[in-house]
């Protein structure tokens, strides 16, 4: 057992840690995250790069890889203003770590939940919230006027995602006035994110589902306008979208999150070239090992369903084409090997399906750079489902 000290506390946390750095990459223990820093840097570089050229700014999604330490560097180095999460137990996390701007893209209905919401502006912290009811506008209200707090609250239009979301035009307007005329809370803007759209493989489905999103934002900003209301923020868009959202000339706030790592999911979605994105390259992955290779053509490693989330497919083994990760149980993944190139004990680098909840099953990020263990980050928020 290894022990410590985290910038984000004043005391020490006890934890085994995979690696220290120093290390080379062959030492680390398996399986954990790896983040490559200089693919990190160079895609986090690229949002912020491509952001000022479109003039809109970048909100960080924290969900995605919910470390303290990744969303500061977000903060310092790549344009962002703030971050996105998800829960308020994500949003505490990140408030006590030091990140000062936070907006919960989600609705917060519960009354213990609201009540903790409404702490966190005094912790110094700008916090926005999402609503799609008006009964939600009274409960926020209620509980910073109880705290004595404020919260910037944004009108969620379902904008295509069929999850939350109230319509856009009318309903969305008068739900933007209870929110105006509601004790504690401003009026921030609106939210409009096609979630399920940024994973549309083709760029003609994928453009057609935004297009659609940006006429209702349009119509319901010029319905807002009528009624003499400000609308600051229209927020939304992700990795597989922001383009399209940010030439829109309606969208001002990007909530992309993946760019930063991105996975096996985010390299099938195809560009308006009909070639996979490349803007962002693979920064972060599994590391696993070779630990079984007794049935010839198979090799087994040590990274099931316990390391990482299945839910977007299998993970792909990284710049290798010779073997192919097939299957994988609670401990293990079986990895056709033909030409039995594998070793007992070899390090693989896996691209998981999907970043987000793969990020959450585990502790640390180990960053690497030219082989070698630079420094580790912990996944601040891990298991933040509150």
């Amino acid at each position: 057992m290894k022990r410590i000290r985290t910038e984000l506390d004043d005391f020490e946390i006890g934890f085994d840690i995979p690696a220290e750095p120093g290390m080379a990459e062959n030492e680390i223990q398996t399986p954990c995250l790896v983040v490559d820093l200089d693919v990190f840097e160079r895609n986090v570089k690229r949002m912020r790069d491509r952001c000022a050229e479109l003039g809109v700014r970048l909100r960080s999604h924290g969900k995605m890889h919910k470390s303290v330490d990744v969303a500061l560097y977000q903060i310092e180095h790549g344009g962002a203003i703030g971050i996105c999460c998800q829960k308020v137990s994500e949003a505490e996390v990140f408030a006590r770590g030091g990140v000062s701007d936070i907006l919960i893209t989600n609705e917060i209905r519960d009354p213990v939940k609201i009540d903790r919401l409404a702490r966190l502006p005094k912790l110094g912290v700008r916090v926005g919230v999402c609503v799609d009811d008006m009964a939600n506008v009274a409960e926020l209200s209620e509980a910073v006027i109880r705290h004595g707090s404020s919260l910037d609250v944004y009108v969620e239009i379902d904008c295509g995602q069929k999850r939350c979301g109230i319509a856009h035009g009318a309903p969305a307007v008068a739900l933007a006035k209870a929110v105006s005329a509601a004790p504690g809370l401003m009026f921030a803007g609106l939210q409009a994110y096609h979630g399920s759209a940024q994973h549309f493989r083709g760029f003609n489905e994928r453009k057609a589902a935004i297009d659609a999103a940006i006429s209702q934002v349009r119509e319901t900003l010029s319905m807002l306008e009528q009624e003499g209301i400000d609308c600051p923020i229209v927020t939304g868009a992700g990795t597989g979208s922001f383009e399209i959202e940010g030439s829109s000339g309606i969208y001002n706030e990007m909530q992309c999150g993946s760019y930063a790592f991105m996975d096996a999911d985010y390299k099938r979605v195809l560009a308006a070239d009909g070639k996979p994105l490349s803007m962002f390259e693979n920064a972060l992955f599994i590391l696993t090992s070779v630990m079984s290779h007794a049935k010839s053509g198979m090799a087994i490693c040590d990274a099931g369903l316990k390391s990482q989330s299945v839910d977007s497919g299998l993970p792909v083994i990284f710049g290798r084409d010779d073997v192919e990760y097939v299957k994988c149980s609670d401990e293990h993944g079986e990895i056709t090997d033909p030409d039995g190139a594998l070793a007992i004990n070899e390090r693989l680098r896996l691209v998981p399906g999907h970043c987000d909840p793969t990020c959450n099953v585990h502790d640390w990020f180990v960053g690497v750079r030219g082989g070698k263990v630079e420094k580790l980050w912990p996944v601040s928020a891990r298991g933040k489902v509150l």
